[in-house]
């Protein structure tokens, strides 16, 4: 056989995104210099104690490229190797306030070692090393951050729940109709699902803080204008909405983007997506801008957890 068709039985050329995984855990707290002790314990509120607090990290890292001879984008040894000199063997078990100069508050480039601000000097980092397209960072389960490269843009999402009831009818067809639609979803009685809610919001970081938003209050906003009002009820009778608009995932997804996306304009950050987990096996998403976030592979999508 030739080496032509050696090349192009190995995928030589052929483009593809890999994905690499890595945990490091890290300890950090919020708290500026320039702010009184009220004002950082305020503004900060728990993430200001003196003794900081820690967390398991999870980090992907997507990378681009066309197949070689062997039929990889990148030696995954070489992978490994840069992800840990370059990061976590220098964040695992440290504090982050004091293992990089990035994070330095008492320089006045300094800023503090949030979720963000940690992707994108990690980005920084590994970008001289690797193909990046694309990283995410864990915080925790319902906390984590993606960035994509740019200079100081980045979409952090929160991760919360509520149980609601709803049926699948339009009240204008019959019963049987509504069957032959909606299956046993339309069963006059109703059914219940415990719903995960994904808000993902994108905002510029903050050079001192390292903040897109304030947290609490974008968690604030989440809870008083949808778990509060949604938990526990049957979508159809409680939530004005549904009583002529059918509980769809889709529709449910869609009312909540709409009830957030001024509030979280208010709050300095655009939301970017919705994302709706009915069951382990239904979701919807919707995007309230373009979505950007697209451009991350999809790989890196499933590493969500439910």
């Amino acid at each position: 056989m030739s080496s032509n068709s050696l090349q192009a039985r190995h995928g030589l050329g052929r483009g593809c995104v890999i994905t690499r995984r890595a945990c490091f855990s890290a300890s950090h707290r919020y708290w500026l210099p320039e702010l009184s002790s009220e004002e950082n314990k305020s503004r900060f509120g728990l993430c200001a104690l003196a003794s900081g607090h820690g967390h398991n990290y999870e980090l992907i890292v997507a990378m681009a490229g066309g197949l070689d001879v062997d039929g990889m984008v990148l030696n995954l040894s070489n992978v490994k190797h840069a992800i840990s000199s370059e990061v976590t063997d220098q964040l695992d078990f440290r504090s982050l306030n004091e293992v990089w100069p990035e994070f330095d508050v008492s320089r006045s480039d300094g800023c503090l070692p949030t979720t963000e601000a940690l992707i994108r000097i990690i980005w920084r980092r590994l970008s001289t090393h690797l193909p990046i397209v694309g990283l995410r960072l864990y915080e925790n389960n319902s906390l984590w951050a993606d960035y994509l490269g740019d200079v100081m843009d980045a979409f952090l999402t929160i991760r919360t729940h509520f149980a609601a009831a709803h049926r699948l009818a339009r009240p204008e067809l019959t019963q049987q109709e509504n069957e032959k639609i909606y299956g046993k979803c339309a069963r006059p009685h109703g059914h219940g699902h415990n719903y995960f809610l994904d808000v993902t919001v994108r905002g510029k970081i903050d050079a001192r803080t390292g903040m897109i938003c304030d947290l609490f209050s974008l968690q604030k906003l989440v809870d008083d204008l949808v778990v509060e009002p949604f938990d526990h009820t049957f979508l159809n009778k409680d939530i004005p909405h549904f009583i002529d608009c059918v509980p769809t995932a889709e529709n449910i997804a869609l009312h909540i983007s709409d009830l957030l996306i001024e509030p979280i304009r208010d709050i300095g950050v655009n939301l970017h997506k919705i994302r709706l987990q009915e069951s382990p096996n239904n979701a919807a998403e919707v995007y309230a801008e373009t979505p950007r976030l697209e451009m991350i592979p999809e790989s890196l999508q499933v590493t969500e957890k439910n």
